[in-house]
Parts: C-alpha cells; structure tokens; sequence
C-alpha cells in the first residue's frame, strides 16, 4: 500500500512540477513586462507577476527534483487560490468562451494540496539531502 501511495504522489508532483515550470517560462519568454501591465490592468500590483513567474518555474523545478515539495506545494496553492478568486471565478467553471474557466486551475490546486499535504518521497532529492532526518513528516 505505501509503494502504490509513493508513485501517486510522485507522479502528482512530477506532473505539478512540470505544469507549473512550463507556465512560468512562458510568462517570462512572452515577456514578463505584458504580464506586469495585465496585473495592473485587473487591480494587482505588477511586481506580483514577477513573483507568480518565479514561483511557478523555480517551484516547477523544485517539484520536479523534490525540493521541498510540501513547502512549494502550498506557495503554488496559494497561487492557484489567488488566480481562482481574482481572476476566473467571474467566468465560471467552464469559461466564458474568451477565456478558459477554473477547472483546471482547480484541478492543479487540489494536486498541490495533496503534495502540501502528504510530501512526497519517491525519487525526491530531499530523501538524499537530508538523509536520516524525518523533515517529509513534520508538519510545515
């Protein structure tokens, strides 16, 4: 049972980790400044954009490699909280046909709570690092 439980977990996280890294390159490929002015635009400070880009791709590595998953999960929680409530909520769960709906960011949150939640060991770097400590079960 906890083989099966270490794979789920590896594979949210690889996934997660992925998802997120490839969201915060584009932001900074297709020019972080646009994305400054669209968080203007909708009433957040712009320096935020640069936080949400640095912590979607560096947190996407980190996931990746398994560097402090439970800590990162929630940072890209409380991302996916922040872009549910400011943003897509207004368009509903499916969209509005200009703009895509929450599902999927509602689908990456619970994913990043899971991994918040439970850590995620397989594979994860943080099993080598910190060898013979228990930093995975205590609570963050």
């Amino acid at each position: 049972m906890l083989k099966k439980f270490e794979v789920s977990t590896f594979i949210l996280r690889v996934v997660l980790g992925m998802t997120f890294f490839v969201h915060g390159l584009v932001k900074f490929q297709g020019g972080i400044e646009n994305i400054v002015g669209w968080f203007n635009a909708i009433g957040l400070p712009g320096f935020l954009a640069y936080a949400v880009a640095s912590i979607e791709m560096v947190g996407g590595i980190a996931l990746i490699l398994g560097l402090g998953s439970r800590f990162v999960s929630a940072l890209l929680a409380l991302v996916m909280i922040g872009a549910t409530v400011k943003v897509k909520l207004a368009v509903g769960f499916l969209g509005d046909g200009k703009m895509a709906g929450y599902e999927l960011d509602l689908a990456l949150l619970a994913m990043a709570i899971v991994i918040a939640i439970n850590g995620s060991k397989m594979f994860a770097l943080d099993q080598v690092i910190f060898k013979g400590q228990k930093s995975e079960s205590k609570s963050f």
